[in-house]
Protein backbone atom coordinates (compact mmCIF):
# COMPACT_ATOMS: atom_id res chain seq x y z
CA UNK A 1 0.00 0.00 0.00
CA UNK A 2 1.38 3.36 -1.28
CA UNK A 3 2.00 6.47 1.53
CA UNK A 4 -0.92 8.53 0.39
CA UNK A 5 -1.39 12.43 0.64
CA UNK A 6 -4.04 12.77 3.33
CA UNK A 7 -5.86 16.14 4.28
CA UNK A 8 -6.33 16.45 7.97
CA UNK A 9 -10.15 16.00 8.84
CA UNK A 10 -13.26 18.58 10.01
CA UNK A 11 -12.37 18.54 13.28
CA UNK A 12 -9.03 20.14 12.56
CA UNK A 13 -10.14 22.53 10.29
CA UNK A 14 -13.21 23.61 13.17
CA UNK A 15 -10.44 23.94 15.42
CA UNK A 16 -8.29 26.10 13.49
CA UNK A 17 -11.09 28.31 12.38
CA UNK A 18 -12.77 28.97 16.21
CA UNK A 19 -8.90 29.55 17.58
CA UNK A 20 -8.75 31.96 14.75
CA UNK A 21 -12.48 33.49 15.00
CA UNK A 22 -11.19 34.23 18.89
CA UNK A 23 -8.01 35.32 18.31
CA UNK A 24 -9.89 38.06 15.78
CA UNK A 25 -12.22 38.66 18.26
CA UNK A 26 -9.86 39.52 21.11
CA UNK A 27 -7.84 41.38 18.85
CA UNK A 28 -11.13 43.60 17.89
CA UNK A 29 -12.45 44.23 21.25
CA UNK A 30 -9.04 45.11 22.33
CA UNK A 31 -8.82 47.57 19.35
CA UNK A 32 -12.47 48.60 19.79
CA UNK A 33 -11.34 49.81 23.39
CA UNK A 34 -9.16 52.89 21.38
CA UNK A 35 -11.60 53.50 18.40
CA UNK A 36 -15.18 55.14 18.39
CA UNK A 37 -17.14 53.39 15.56
CA UNK A 38 -20.90 53.45 14.65
CA UNK A 39 -22.56 50.10 14.82
CA UNK A 40 -23.71 50.45 11.22
CA UNK A 41 -19.76 50.82 10.71
CA UNK A 42 -19.25 47.64 12.65
CA UNK A 43 -22.32 45.69 10.86
CA UNK A 44 -20.66 46.58 7.73
CA UNK A 45 -17.47 45.70 8.18
CA UNK A 46 -18.49 42.19 10.03
CA UNK A 47 -19.11 39.93 6.90
CA UNK A 48 -15.67 41.23 5.19
CA UNK A 49 -14.08 40.17 8.71
CA UNK A 50 -16.10 36.39 8.71
CA UNK A 51 -14.82 35.94 4.97
CA UNK A 52 -10.86 37.33 5.75
CA UNK A 53 -11.29 34.73 9.03
CA UNK A 54 -12.43 31.70 6.92
CA UNK A 55 -10.04 32.54 4.46
CA UNK A 56 -6.90 32.78 6.48
CA UNK A 57 -8.69 29.37 8.31
CA UNK A 58 -8.57 27.32 5.27
CA UNK A 59 -5.02 28.81 4.15
CA UNK A 60 -3.97 27.54 7.76
CA UNK A 61 -5.27 24.45 7.32
CA UNK A 62 -4.11 23.64 3.67
CA UNK A 63 -0.73 24.91 5.74
CA UNK A 64 -1.05 22.31 8.41
CA UNK A 65 -2.28 19.57 6.16
CA UNK A 66 1.02 19.71 4.25
CA UNK A 67 3.18 20.00 7.36
CA UNK A 68 1.50 17.04 8.99
CA UNK A 69 1.84 15.17 5.16
CA UNK A 70 5.78 15.31 5.36
CA UNK A 71 6.17 15.33 8.88
CA UNK A 72 4.02 12.52 9.99
CA UNK A 73 2.09 10.58 7.85
CA UNK A 74 5.04 10.22 5.12
CA UNK A 75 7.54 8.74 7.65
CA UNK A 76 4.84 6.86 9.22
CA UNK A 77 3.39 5.30 6.48
CA UNK A 78 7.08 4.76 5.07
CA UNK A 79 7.13 2.78 8.79
CA UNK A 80 4.38 0.72 8.22
CA UNK A 81 4.80 -0.14 4.87
CA UNK A 82 8.35 -1.40 5.78
CA UNK A 83 6.33 -3.48 8.84
CA UNK A 84 3.78 -5.19 6.57
CA UNK A 85 6.90 -6.74 4.67
CA UNK A 86 8.87 -8.00 7.27
CA UNK A 87 5.23 -9.24 8.57
CA UNK A 88 4.94 -10.81 5.21
CA UNK A 89 8.26 -12.62 5.68
CA UNK A 90 10.58 -10.14 3.44
CA UNK A 91 14.22 -9.71 6.49
CA UNK A 92 16.38 -8.27 3.47
CA UNK A 93 14.37 -5.34 2.06
CA UNK A 94 14.88 -1.88 4.43
CA UNK A 95 13.03 1.17 4.95
CA UNK A 96 14.23 4.25 3.59
CA UNK A 97 15.06 7.51 6.18
CA UNK A 98 13.22 10.42 5.83
CA UNK A 99 16.18 12.96 6.22
CA UNK A 100 19.16 10.69 6.81
CA UNK A 101 20.60 8.28 8.21
CA UNK A 102 22.51 11.11 10.63
CA UNK A 103 19.66 13.40 10.55
CA UNK A 104 18.37 13.44 14.80
CA UNK A 105 14.82 13.50 13.55
CA UNK A 106 12.89 11.50 15.82
CA UNK A 107 11.33 9.32 12.82
CA UNK A 108 14.84 8.42 11.57
CA UNK A 109 15.61 7.03 14.57
CA UNK A 110 12.68 5.15 14.99
CA UNK A 111 13.40 3.32 11.41
CA UNK A 112 17.18 3.21 12.68
CA UNK A 113 16.29 1.18 15.09
CA UNK A 114 13.54 -1.38 13.23
CA UNK A 115 16.32 -1.43 10.34
CA UNK A 116 18.55 -2.59 13.37
CA UNK A 117 16.16 -5.22 14.04
CA UNK A 118 15.30 -6.05 10.64
CA UNK A 119 18.47 -7.01 9.96
CA UNK A 120 18.87 -9.16 13.44
CA UNK A 121 15.88 -10.79 12.63
CA UNK A 122 17.03 -11.82 9.13
CA UNK A 123 20.36 -13.66 10.90
CA UNK A 124 17.59 -15.41 13.12
CA UNK A 125 15.22 -16.46 10.99
CA UNK A 126 18.25 -18.08 8.27
CA UNK A 127 20.06 -19.47 11.46
CA UNK A 128 16.55 -21.12 12.07
CA UNK A 129 16.18 -22.57 8.73
CA UNK A 130 19.97 -23.57 8.64
CA UNK A 131 19.05 -25.44 12.17
CA UNK A 132 16.33 -27.44 10.84
CA UNK A 133 17.49 -28.09 8.06
CA UNK A 134 20.76 -29.71 9.39
CA UNK A 135 18.10 -31.12 12.31
CA UNK A 136 16.54 -32.93 9.63
CA UNK A 137 19.53 -34.14 7.80
CA UNK A 138 21.48 -35.49 11.10
CA UNK A 139 17.89 -37.42 12.21
CA UNK A 140 17.37 -38.75 8.48
CA UNK A 141 20.68 -40.88 8.38
CA UNK A 142 20.03 -42.76 11.66
CA UNK A 143 16.77 -43.46 11.27
CA UNK A 144 17.19 -44.78 7.83
CA UNK A 145 19.92 -46.85 9.00
CA UNK A 146 18.04 -48.56 11.66
CA UNK A 147 15.44 -48.78 9.40
CA UNK A 148 17.90 -50.65 7.22
CA UNK A 149 19.07 -53.25 9.65
CA UNK A 150 15.90 -53.79 11.30
CA UNK A 151 14.03 -54.72 8.12
CA UNK A 152 17.65 -57.51 7.51
CA UNK A 153 17.11 -58.86 11.28
CA UNK A 154 13.44 -59.54 10.07
CA UNK A 155 14.72 -62.64 8.20
CA UNK A 156 14.43 -65.52 9.75
CA UNK A 157 17.28 -67.69 8.01
CA UNK A 158 19.44 -64.56 9.08
CA UNK A 159 23.23 -66.38 10.39
CA UNK A 160 23.83 -65.24 14.05
CA UNK A 161 26.82 -63.56 13.25
CA UNK A 162 25.20 -61.09 11.10
CA UNK A 163 22.14 -60.73 13.54
CA UNK A 164 24.09 -59.44 16.38
CA UNK A 165 26.62 -57.17 13.62
CA UNK A 166 23.19 -55.67 12.94
CA UNK A 167 22.11 -55.26 16.44
CA UNK A 168 25.33 -53.54 17.14
CA UNK A 169 24.61 -51.20 14.71
CA UNK A 170 21.66 -50.21 15.52
CA UNK A 171 22.46 -49.58 18.85
CA UNK A 172 25.09 -47.56 17.66
CA UNK A 173 23.08 -45.21 15.99
CA UNK A 174 20.57 -45.47 18.92
CA UNK A 175 23.26 -44.07 21.01
CA UNK A 176 24.12 -41.29 18.33
CA UNK A 177 20.64 -39.88 17.75
CA UNK A 178 20.53 -39.48 21.53
CA UNK A 179 23.47 -37.89 21.80
CA UNK A 180 22.33 -35.09 18.92
CA UNK A 181 18.81 -35.10 20.45
CA UNK A 182 20.82 -34.28 24.39
CA UNK A 183 23.31 -31.51 22.37
CA UNK A 184 20.08 -30.02 21.02
CA UNK A 185 18.68 -29.64 24.09
CA UNK A 186 22.10 -28.77 26.22
CA UNK A 187 22.57 -26.03 23.11
CA UNK A 188 19.41 -24.21 23.40
CA UNK A 189 19.41 -23.90 26.94
CA UNK A 190 23.10 -22.46 26.81
CA UNK A 191 22.24 -20.29 23.62
CA UNK A 192 18.92 -19.40 25.85
CA UNK A 193 20.43 -18.90 29.11
CA UNK A 194 18.44 -21.25 31.26
CA UNK A 195 21.65 -22.56 32.80
CA UNK A 196 22.98 -20.66 34.86
CA UNK A 197 26.88 -20.86 36.21
CA UNK A 198 27.25 -22.80 39.72
CA UNK A 199 30.66 -21.37 40.45
CA UNK A 200 33.10 -22.48 42.70
CA UNK A 201 37.05 -22.67 42.95
CA UNK A 202 38.16 -25.86 41.28
CA UNK A 203 41.71 -27.33 40.52
CA UNK A 204 41.97 -26.73 36.41
CA UNK A 205 44.36 -29.71 36.14
CA UNK A 206 42.03 -32.16 38.19
CA UNK A 207 39.27 -31.47 36.24
CA UNK A 208 40.65 -31.81 33.15
CA UNK A 209 42.27 -35.22 34.00
CA UNK A 210 39.25 -36.49 35.46
CA UNK A 211 37.84 -35.77 31.98
CA UNK A 212 40.65 -37.47 30.12
CA UNK A 213 40.20 -40.41 32.29
CA UNK A 214 36.55 -41.04 31.09
CA UNK A 215 38.45 -41.96 27.95
CA UNK A 216 41.10 -44.47 28.78
CA UNK A 217 39.49 -47.54 27.13
CA UNK A 218 39.28 -45.46 24.13
CA UNK A 219 42.72 -44.59 23.98
CA UNK A 220 43.54 -47.58 25.24
CA UNK A 221 42.40 -49.62 22.05
CA UNK A 222 43.50 -46.92 19.58
CA UNK A 223 47.36 -47.65 21.34
CA UNK A 224 47.24 -43.33 21.59
CA UNK A 225 49.61 -42.00 23.45
CA UNK A 226 48.89 -39.82 26.04
CA UNK A 227 51.49 -36.72 27.13
CA UNK A 228 50.70 -34.54 29.98
CA UNK A 229 52.29 -30.81 31.02
CA UNK A 230 49.90 -29.82 33.89
CA UNK A 231 50.22 -27.18 36.27
CA UNK A 232 48.88 -28.49 39.76
CA UNK A 233 48.04 -24.92 41.47
CA UNK A 234 46.34 -23.96 39.06
CA UNK A 235 42.51 -22.42 39.88
CA UNK A 236 39.71 -21.11 38.44
CA UNK A 237 36.57 -19.98 40.15
CA UNK A 238 33.79 -21.97 37.32
CA UNK A 239 31.29 -24.53 36.83
CA UNK A 240 32.66 -27.47 36.96
CA UNK A 241 29.92 -29.05 34.95
CA UNK A 242 30.63 -26.84 32.45
CA UNK A 243 34.00 -27.26 32.01
CA UNK A 244 33.79 -31.24 32.49
CA UNK A 245 31.32 -30.37 28.95
CA UNK A 246 34.26 -28.69 27.29
CA UNK A 247 36.97 -30.91 27.99
CA UNK A 248 35.25 -33.73 27.51
CA UNK A 249 34.27 -32.49 23.66
CA UNK A 250 38.48 -31.29 23.24
CA UNK A 251 39.24 -34.68 24.43
CA UNK A 252 36.78 -36.99 22.46
CA UNK A 253 37.91 -34.54 19.32
CA UNK A 254 41.58 -35.12 19.72
CA UNK A 255 40.96 -39.11 20.42
CA UNK A 256 38.57 -39.38 17.10
CA UNK A 257 41.07 -37.26 14.69
CA UNK A 258 44.30 -38.41 15.62
CA UNK A 259 43.61 -42.29 14.99
CA UNK A 260 45.72 -45.55 16.01
CA UNK A 261 49.34 -45.26 16.92
CA UNK A 262 48.99 -41.93 17.49
CA UNK A 263 49.52 -39.07 20.29
CA UNK A 264 47.71 -36.22 21.97
CA UNK A 265 48.81 -33.98 24.47
CA UNK A 266 46.98 -32.09 27.46
CA UNK A 267 48.66 -29.10 28.80
CA UNK A 268 47.35 -26.82 32.04
CA UNK A 269 49.98 -23.66 32.41
CA UNK A 270 49.04 -19.91 33.89
CA UNK A 271 50.59 -16.66 34.00
CA UNK A 272 49.77 -14.09 36.08
CA UNK A 273 46.38 -13.37 35.29
CA UNK A 274 44.81 -16.00 33.24
CA UNK A 275 44.80 -20.07 32.82
CA UNK A 276 45.54 -21.98 29.82
CA UNK A 277 44.34 -25.00 28.93
CA UNK A 278 45.50 -26.85 25.69
CA UNK A 279 44.52 -29.81 23.88
CA UNK A 280 46.92 -30.69 21.25
CA UNK A 281 46.77 -34.07 18.90
CA UNK A 282 48.79 -35.14 16.04
CA UNK A 283 45.79 -36.21 13.66
CA UNK A 284 44.60 -34.93 10.23
CA UNK A 285 44.47 -31.28 11.01
CA UNK A 286 42.39 -29.03 8.98
CA UNK A 287 42.64 -26.11 6.18
CA UNK A 288 42.07 -22.42 7.09
CA UNK A 289 38.31 -22.59 5.78
CA UNK A 290 37.74 -25.30 8.36
CA UNK A 291 39.32 -23.34 11.28
CA UNK A 292 37.20 -20.28 10.38
CA UNK A 293 33.88 -22.73 10.85
CA UNK A 294 34.64 -25.37 13.03
CA UNK A 295 32.46 -23.20 16.05
CA UNK A 296 29.32 -23.44 13.62
CA UNK A 297 26.41 -25.49 14.65
CA UNK A 298 26.86 -28.79 12.29
CA UNK A 299 29.46 -27.65 10.87
CA UNK A 300 31.83 -30.80 10.12
CA UNK A 301 35.37 -30.04 7.90
CA UNK A 302 36.53 -33.67 8.07
CA UNK A 303 33.21 -35.69 6.66
CA UNK A 304 35.20 -38.83 6.60
CA UNK A 305 34.38 -38.37 10.53
CA UNK A 306 30.84 -37.61 10.04
CA UNK A 307 29.05 -41.05 11.77
CA UNK A 308 31.19 -40.27 14.90
CA UNK A 309 29.44 -36.91 16.20
CA UNK A 310 26.75 -34.63 14.66
CA UNK A 311 28.50 -31.13 14.43
CA UNK A 312 27.16 -29.52 17.72
CA UNK A 313 30.30 -30.63 20.34
CA UNK A 314 32.63 -27.05 19.33
CA UNK A 315 29.35 -25.02 18.75
CA UNK A 316 28.47 -25.83 22.86
CA UNK A 317 32.14 -25.48 23.61
CA UNK A 318 32.23 -22.64 21.91
CA UNK A 319 29.15 -21.42 23.80
CA UNK A 320 30.19 -22.64 28.12
CA UNK A 321 33.69 -20.64 27.26
CA UNK A 322 31.61 -17.40 26.51
CA UNK A 323 29.65 -17.85 29.17
CA UNK A 324 32.39 -18.39 31.28
CA UNK A 325 33.66 -14.87 29.55
CA UNK A 326 36.54 -16.89 28.58
CA UNK A 327 38.00 -17.68 25.06
CA UNK A 328 39.02 -20.58 22.80
CA UNK A 329 41.35 -20.63 20.01
CA UNK A 330 42.89 -22.95 17.30
CA UNK A 331 45.59 -23.59 15.91
CA UNK A 332 45.71 -26.40 12.76
CA UNK A 333 47.65 -27.61 9.53
CA UNK A 334 46.81 -30.09 7.10
CA UNK A 335 48.20 -33.62 7.92
CA UNK A 336 50.04 -32.07 11.70
CA UNK A 337 47.32 -32.18 13.92
CA UNK A 338 45.39 -29.26 15.88
CA UNK A 339 46.02 -27.42 19.01
CA UNK A 340 42.54 -26.11 20.89
CA UNK A 341 43.34 -23.64 23.79
CA UNK A 342 41.21 -22.85 26.45
CA UNK A 343 41.90 -19.39 27.83
CA UNK A 344 40.12 -18.58 31.76
CA UNK A 345 40.15 -15.76 34.13
CA UNK A 346 42.64 -17.40 37.09
CA UNK A 347 41.35 -16.98 40.36
CA UNK A 348 42.79 -14.82 42.16
CA UNK A 349 44.49 -15.42 45.59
Amino acid sequence: MKNRFKPTGLKTFLVIIVLMGFVVTCNFLLFLQFVDLSTARLYKAAPATFINVLFLAVIFWACDTYRRYLTVQKPVGKIKEGLNRVIAGDFKSRIDYVYGEDSGNEFDEIIGGINTMIGELSGVETLRTDFISNVSHELKTPLAVMQNYGVLLQNPELAEEDRIKYGKAITEQTQRLSSLVMNILKLNKLENQQIYPSKESIYLGESVCESMLDFEKVWEEMEIDIETDIDDEVRVVEDKELLSLVWHNLISNALKFTGQGGKVKLSVYADEEYAYVAVKDTGCGMNEETGRNIFRKFYQGDTSHATQGNGLGLALVKRVIDICGGEISVSSREGAGSTFTVKLRKERN
